[in-house]
């Protein structure tokens, strides 16, 4: 990307030391890394009534014990991870504490999961969001898929402007959907209180059971819509990983802000099931299964709450509508957050590639969110953008995490206590330990309960998707360990000069690249200096013989025979032969070599140095150096760019 376009979209770089410019009020940082979790109620109580119509509309009862276990095990995370945000201020999440707590196998499973799930995250939520445009613009299905890519795209730019850019992008749909909710709430409660009976639009159709449910098979049923409820918890842990990006006190401020999304999240959560089983709200998969014919575009849930509540007033309804799936979209926001920074630690320990860890022109972890970004498009493509598909590989990587981190924790609390004898503090540490020893016990059957009921469901994939990756980094690990190892040297050694440095110009005609090369060679006083071009036809080799005579180099050409043509080969042979002849000497080839400014311009001109100098970075002995002559439209081009730079370098 030019610089022009770049700094269009993505804005002007950012100096390092404007960092702390760069840190999140608690105000910015709930939407940035809540909007996950505060939109998960939008769809979590429509996945729970989805597993439950497979029964018919006789089980839809068992909606109020399911929600509340849910409702039961979020309080229990939340309140664990605030635990974390004050023992861990350093971010990281549940891949530092397992790290420090439980060694690196449980570490990588944790890390592996998470990055798994933030790819989900993006495509989950971003497809429910279209799906939420859909319900109210039905003509808009068709094209699910373009819709869903075009939103990643948008979300990569607005990442990629920065942190504090992308918290104030998407802080007013997120408290625009919060708002939108309560105001439901409030016009549900008003009509109800005046004894208005309030039904949902699919209330009258019943819902035709799959299939016979009874004793075990009915215990797998609700399990298996609590575990789809479990939704509800995604994007939790995304505070607690990015606790370096807050303004300080860091850790107060992160455990404040997870708090408040939890209080949000539960009360949320409780109204939206709540309005749901009153007003007899009725989905499934499949249409047909509510006596509609197949393939009829049914509402969702949300949105029949919201219709149904909101009555005549139909300005309110499409307000719903719109803020929830911008708030469903830009849930993928957390994902954008928590996987480059996850990513950047990786690549700091060498589990990632090192490039994951350089920050871009606007402080943030630009690589991982391009990454994150083409996976999640590829995902999306892949399941043609269906939520139902998608959402079955979902939250196995969340509770991997979350049972591993707060068994990490449970360690981290024994080690404390070990270490202190002040009762008042033992106390705290206790209470503490507790918590998230209940929140490992709880979460852990939670992950349990979730492989067996969504495995043969897709969640498979996950399943395989985890280790491989678990494998990629340890591989990482392995090459970044061994390269170290061969670079090391020993404190007494010392800088070795060779015995001589022959320097060899390639030279391809007279031009004035070839007069600054020449040049260059003899400046750096080598032992010997000689040129060296290859004869493919007999007759350019004379005649550039004659010119070379003709403007006294002062540097002998020795002309290389090529019977087949060949460039690069010849030239290796020659190379080779002087370090056969002088293993403890070294060689140098100057290559001369004209810049572009044009992309296009490239295409005209031959690349065979870029080939030949590839070729000679495998060979022991052999320094390459390239001495640039700039054209007219490189120096322009560089004259152009420094203009640019030259108001923010004034600034």
């Amino acid at each position: 990307m030019t610089m022009l376009p770049k700094q269009f979209l993505l804005g002007r770089p950012l100096r390092t030391a404007q960092m702390g410019e760069t840190l999140l009020p608690k105000r910015l940082a709930l939407p940035v890394f809540c909007s996950d979790p505060l939109s998960s109620v939008a769809y979590a109580t429509e996945e729970i009534l989805l597993i439950l119509a497979l029964g018919g509309t006789a089980l839809l009862h068992l909606a109020w014990w399911v929600g509340a276990a849910i409702v039961l095990l979020l309080v229990v995370v939340i309140a664990s991870y605030r635990q974390t945000c004050h023992a861990y201020p350093g971010g990281g999440g549940a891949y530092v504490v397992s790290a420090e707590n439980l060694g690196r196998n449980a570490a990588l499973t944790a890390a592996s999961a998470l990055l798994v799930d933030y790819v989900l995250t993006v495509a989950v939520s971003v497809v429910a969001g279209v799906a939420a445009i859909t319900s109210a613009a039905p003509s808009l299905a068709k094209h699910a898929v373009a819709l869903s890519v075009g939103f990643v795209v948008l979300l990569t730019i607005v990442n990629l402007r920065g942190l504090k850019e992308s918290g104030k992008a998407f802080a007013v749909p997120t408290y625009a959907f919060v708002l939108g909710i309560y105001v439901m709430f409030g016009f549900a409660a008003v009509r109800m209180a005046t004894g208005t009976h309030i039904r949902a639009e699919s209330a009258h159709l019943p819902i035709h059971a799959m299939g016979t449910y009874g004793g075990l098979g009915l215990v797998l049923l609700a399990l298996r819509a609590f575990a789809s409820g479990c939704t509800a918890l995604t994007g939790v842990e995304a505070i607690s990983n990015g606790v370096p990006a807050f303004r300080a006190p860091k850790a107060r401020n992160a455990a404040r802000t997870l708090a408040v999304m939890g209080l949000i999240s539960v009360t949320m959560f409780v109204g939206i099931t709540f309005l749901a089983m009153v007003y007899r709200v009725h989905v499934t998969d499949d249409p047909t299964q509510l006596g509609l014919p197949a393939g009829t575009s049914t509402p969702t849930a949300l949105a029949q709450i919201a219709k149904a509540s909101f009555g005549n007033a139909t300005f309110l309804f499409y307000y719903v509508q719109a803020a929830t799936a911008g708030v469903l979209v830009l849930a993928a926001n957390t994902a954008f957050n928590g996987f480059p920074m996850l990513s950047s630690i990786l690549a700091q320990d060498r589990y990632l590639p090192r490039q994951l860890h350089n920050r871009g022109d606007r402080l943030v972890f630009s690589n991982g969110v391009v990454l994150l970004a083409l996976a999640a498009i590829g995902l999306i493509v892949a399941f043609d953008a269906d939520t139902s598909s998608i959402i079955q590989l979902y939250i196995i990587g969340v509770f991997v995490s979350f049972t591993l981190s707060q068994a990490g924790m449970v360690r981290h609390w024994s080690r404390r206590l070990a270490e202190t004898a002040a009762p008042a503090e033992r106390r705290r540490m206790r209470r503490s330990q507790a918590i998230n020893a209940l929140g490992a016990v709880l979460t852990g059957v939670v992950l349990v309960i979730v492989l067996i009921t969504k495995f043969t469901h897709g969640a498979y994939i996950v399943v395989i998707a985890m280790p491989l990756l678990f494998l990629a980094m340890v591989g990482v690990r392995r090459h970044y360990d061994r390269v170290a190892e061969e670079l090391a040297v020993a404190d007494d050694s010392r800088p070795e000069a060779p015995a001589r440095n022959h320097a060899v110009v390639l030279v391809s005609t007279v031009h004035a690249p070839t007069l600054r090369a020449v040049g260059y060679a003899r400046s750096i006083r080598p032992d010997t200096v000689e040129a060296v071009t290859v004869g493919v036809v007999p007759e350019d080799a004379e005649a550039l013989r004659a010119r070379w005579d003709a403007h006294d180099m002062g540097v002998p050409l020795k002309v290389l025979d090529s019977p087949y043509r060949e460039i690069t080969r010849p030239v290796l042979d020659h190379v080779r032969a002087l370090r056969r002849d002088s293993p403890r000497d070294v060689v140098t080839v100057v290559i001369p070599e004209y810049v572009l400014g044009r992309w296009w311009e490239q295409i005209l001109h031959n690349q065979s140095a870029l080939r030949l100098k590839a070729r000679l970075l495998f060979t022991s002995g052999v320094m390459v150096i390239s001495v640039p002559y700039l054209l007219g439209s490189a120096q322009r081009r560089t004259e152009r760019e420094d203009a640019r730079r030259a108001p923010a370098a004034a600034r």
